[in-house]
């Protein structure tokens, strides 16, 4: 392993001549775009929206212009004249647009030495990989006097948090028709807010369900408007509960949501056996995460609902995140069952769990995924880590579905995801007759409109 420092040395005034050059290539990204709108404070959505930059080039280009025009400070910075540079003015005219993927060679080139001043100036011009001349211009610079010669510093790494994969999920869900959604006991202003947010995205229209007085008082503290929402008055959260049920039962409301009522209070009247929404399913908790370090929608059961899970409960968690992640678009979703260990031990029930769920889903009593387990959770979503393991598996390093063991060791895995990964987390309901929509006060609005849309197109799949 080469362990050499690169090392930037300058050139004084005194060692400068006509005709030196130096150059400095680079590929630009579209990274690199995002960068300089985080650095300039420039949020033009050509710069950060690819289909909006499609109708709006012209600020396009300026933007990668600008990043093109960095390569030559980069040059007369850290070559010629290098460290100790002083940069004092430059006359620089873009002539051919710069896309993410071109890889551009910066050269200045010194025409002139003022020795009174110690003054330099360069013919200065970028070059793209086709050889089309891109910018083209000049720069006057102060030139060092004093030698410097030193190790280069590394640049630090730099981790930009990206979260389209939600916004793809929003696009496909405000296709159609906003759902009737019975959301109750929505007295505070999480819940206000989330309705608000999806009804303005097409996604819902709000039926709130709850004490009439609390919800307007509430709406009006904090300044959201309820106007257009129908509102069904009931005295508290347990009515409200119930009323929201039966308001899905007769058809007004093709959707459930949870409002600032306690989970098991409004699960309560889905499990009532002639009341409430059940199936012949289970019912389980999914967190869509939007991991920015992740490629790919990385879905979480159960974190919410069953805290200690049987074979048989498993059963249902697994069937019921496969057919999520088909109506997400994956046709054969990887789900991983993790454990402490990738080995089955016959003291960690885990192991002989995930040892048992494969075997069903070989079986067919589990369809529609590829299961493998027990995998350790590095062993499940990196492909380096299953390789140090030798583990051989379709599903290793690859997963889509994260099966954990119990609730605890879910709901640790989704809070760490959110608030060390930066991931954010859509929370839904499955096994009951309608999709029912859980958000927390730790969601942000692009999460809690996520969950919303993960409802409408599951509706929209099971009616389809």
């Amino acid at each position: 392993m080469d362990m050499t420092t690169e090392r930037l040395e300058n050139r004084v005034f005194d060692e400068l001549a006509i005709g030196q050059s130096a150059s400095l290539t680079r590929e630009i990204t579209a990274d690199d775009i995002a960068l300089f709108s985080v650095i300039s404070g420039d949020i033009n959505p050509a710069h950060l929206d690819p289909d909006y930059a499609a109708t709006d080039m012209f600020h396009h280009i300026i933007a990668q212009g600008v990043l093109t025009a960095g390569l030559i400070s980069a040059v007369l910075g850290t070559k010629l004249p290098g460290p100790g540079t002083i940069y004092l003015g430059q006359d620089l005219k873009f002539r051919a647009p710069v896309s993410p993927g071109d890889t551009i060679t910066a050269t200045c080139a010194i025409t002139a030495l003022d020795a009174q001043k110690h003054r330099v100036t360069l013919d200065c011009h970028c070059m793209n990989q086709d050889g089309v001349e891109v910018l083209r211009g000049t720069a006057l610079v102060q030139a060092p006097l004093e030698k410097i010669s030193r190790p280069a510093v590394p640049l630090p790494e730099v981790r930009l948090l990206r979260h389209g994969q939600f916004r793809d999920l929003l696009a496909r869900a405000t296709q159609g028709a906003p759902l009737p959604t019975a959301i109750a006991h929505p007295c505070d202003e999480v819940s206000l807010r989330a309705a608000a947010e999806a009804a303005a995205r097409g996604l819902i229209t709000p039926i709130l369900v709850g004490p009439q007085v609390k919800i307007r008082a509430a709406a009006h503290a904090h300044g959201i408007d309820i106007s257009g929402f129908t509102i069904e008055d009931t005295p508290h959260s347990h009515a409200a509960a119930a009323r929201a049920v039966a308001l899905v039962r007769a058809g007004t409301a093709k959707l459930l949501m949870k409002g600032a009522l306690h989970t098991d209070e409004l699960l309560h009247e889905v499990m009532q056996p002639e009341t409430g929404l059940r199936t012949g399913r289970r019912l389980s908790h999914v967190y869509v995460m939007d991991v920015p370090a992740y490629p790919r929608p990385l879905l979480v059961t159960d974190a919410a609902i069953n805290i200690a899970p049987t074979l048989e409960d498993k059963v249902h968690i697994a069937q019921n995140a496969i057919e999520l992640a088909h109506v997400l678009g994956i046709e054969a979703p990887r789900v991983a069952i993790l454990a402490a260990v990738e080995t089955v031990n016959p003291v960690m029930q885990a192991t002989l769990d995930a040892a048992a769920l494969c075997k069903m889903a070989e079986r067919g009593q589990i369809t529609g995924g590829v299961l493998d387990g027990p995998l350790a959770f590095d062993n499940a979503v990196s492909p380096v880590a299953a390789a140090q393991k030798g583990i051989v598996s379709p599903v290793a390093g690859l997963a889509d579905i994260l099966l954990v063991p119990d609730i605890e060791a879910g709901n640790i895995l989704a809070k760490q995801l959110t608030f060390l990964a930066n991931a954010d987390a859509a929370g839904i309901v499955l096994g009951a007759s309608v999709p029912i929509i859980l958000t927390s006060r730790a969601d942000n609005e692009r999460a809690r409109l996520a969950s919303c849309a993960l409802a409408v197109m599951l509706a929209g799949a099971r009616h389809g």
